[in-house]
C-alpha cells in the first residue's frame, strides 16, 4: 500500500485506536503550527523537558530540513477537528548507513490510548518502503530520540524493538557568577563575525562536528535553518580567528519564549566546536568563558549546553571544569530495518 502523503488529505493509519472522532491527515500549512507547538510544549513539560517550541521556530525548521517535505512527511492526528498529536519522518546518510528518524508528540490528555504506537508503526512502514526503493548495500535503520523522563515513550520504544545506542546529557551551570578569566591562545583573535562571515563560521562548525557520532554531511538547508532561527543572534557568537580562518566557535543563544514559559533567565551554548588543527590549545575553554560573560551581560543568570556522553574530544571534562553539571539525560534509539 502506498502511504505517501498529500497535503491536508485524510490518511489511513492501519491499527489506529478506536477513538470517536479520530482522523489522521497531512500538514496543511502554517495555520497548523500554533496547535502543533502547543502539543509539543505540553508533552515536553509533562516529560520533565524544557525545550519550548514556537510556531515561527517550527516554520523555520520544517522549511529547512534536508530530505524533508512537510506536506509529505508530517502526520497529524485530530479528534473532532482538534489536533491532539503529530509526528515527522526524516532520513539521512550517517553512521555508515541510512537512518530513517521518526519523532512525535502526543498531548498528555490523549496519551495511553495507542495513538503514539499507531503513528510510530505508520512511519516505520513508510520508512521501509523508502529503504526498499533506495536500495544500496549499506545498512538501514529506524531511529528516534527520547528524554529519559518520558516514561511512556521509553516504554513504547522498548516494546517496539528499539534499543538505546547513545546517551546525551543536558549540562547546566546554575549561575554565571565567578566566570574565570581565560585568555585566548596566542595568535588567535576572538571577535563577532560580520554578516558576510556567518556562512564561513557555520561551515567550519559543520566540519568540526563531522568527528562526532550521528554526524552527516552538512547541507545548505542546515545553514539556512540556523540563520533563519528566530532566536539566532550572531552578536552572541564567540568566534576564534586565525587570520581569515575560523579556528573554533561557540554559538550562544537566548531562547526568549522558553525563558518566559519557564520563568527563568537562561542562555544556551548551542554549539561548541573547534576545528582539528586548533584543538588541545584551550580554544574551546576561552570561547566558552567569553560566551558565558556575553550571556551574563545580556541579563542571563544560568546557562546550559548539550553533550554526547561518549564525546571523543574530552568535552565532558572541559564542561565540568567550567562549572557545568549533568542535569538531564536523553537517549538515541535505533532499530534495524
Amino acid at each position: 500500500m502506498n502511504r505517501q502523503r498529500v497535503a491536508g488529505k485524510p490518511i489511513e493509519v492501519v491499527g489506529a485506536p478506536s477513538i470517536a472522532g479520530l482522523r489522521f491527515r497531512g500538514y496543511r500549512g502554517p495555520d497548523d503550527l500554533p496547535a502543533m507547538a502547543g502539543i509539543a510544549n505540553a508533552a515536553e513539560l509533562a516529560d520533565d523537558g524544557d525545550e519550548i517550541s514556537t510556531p515561527d521556530g517550527l516554520r523555520n525548521l520544517y522549511a529547512n530540513l534536508a530530505d524533508f517535505v512537510a506536506e509529505r512527511d508530517l502526520l497529524l492526528a485530530e479528534v473532532d477537528g482538534r489536533l491532539v498529536a503529530f509526528s515527522q519522518l526524516t532520513q539521512s546518510l550517517r553512521d555508515g548507513g541510512r537512518v530513517y528518524d521518526t519523532y512525535g508528540s502526543v498531548h498528555p490528555d490523549w496519551r495511553g490510548r495507542g495513538l503514539g504506537r499507531a503513528m510510530l508503526r505508520h512511519n516505520e512502514a513508510i520508512a521501509r518502503e523508502r529503504a526498499s526503493a533506495d536500495g544500496g548495500s549499506s545498512p538501514a535503520h529506524l531511529g528516534t530520540w527520547s528524554l529519559e523522563g518520558a516514561a511512556g515513550c521509553v516504554a513504547l520504544l522498548a516494546s517496539e524493538g528499539y534499543a538505546i545506542v547513545r546517551w546525551f546529557l543536558e549540562m547546566e551551570r546554575p549561575d554565571l557568577e565567578d566566570v574565570p578569566e581565560m585568555p585566548v591562545p596566542d595568535g588567535l583573535l576572538v571577535r563577532f563575525p560580520t554578516p558576510t562571515e556567518y556562512r564561513a563560521v557555520l561551515v567550519a562548525d559543520g566540519e568540526a562536528f563531522q568527528d562526532h557520532w550521528g554526524a552527516r554531511p552538512q547541507a545548505e538547508a542546515d545553514i539556512r535553518r540556523i540563520l533563519g532561527d528566530p532566536d539566532t543572534d550572531p552578536t552572541l557568537w564567540q568566534v576564534a580567528w586565525d587570520g581569515d580562518e575560523v579556528a573554533g566557535s561557540v554559538l550562544a543563544m537566548i531562547f526568549a519564549e522558553e525563558n518566559r514559559t519557564l520563568g527563568i533567565r537562561r542562555g544556551v551554548l548551542d554549539r561548541v566546536s573547534v576545528r582539528r588543527p586548533w584543538r588541545r590549545r584551550g580554544v574551546a575553554r576561552a570561547l566558552m568563558v567569553a560566551a558565558l560573560r556575553a550571556l551574563r551581560d545580556r541579563g542571563m543568570t544560568s546557562a546550559i549546553l548539550g553533550v554526547d556522553a561518549d564525546n571523543p574530544t574530552g568535552a565532558l571534562g572541559l564542561y565540568e571544569g567550567l562549572g557545568f553539571h549533568a542535569a538531564k539525560r536523553s537517549m538515541a534509539w535505533r532499530k534495524p530495518i
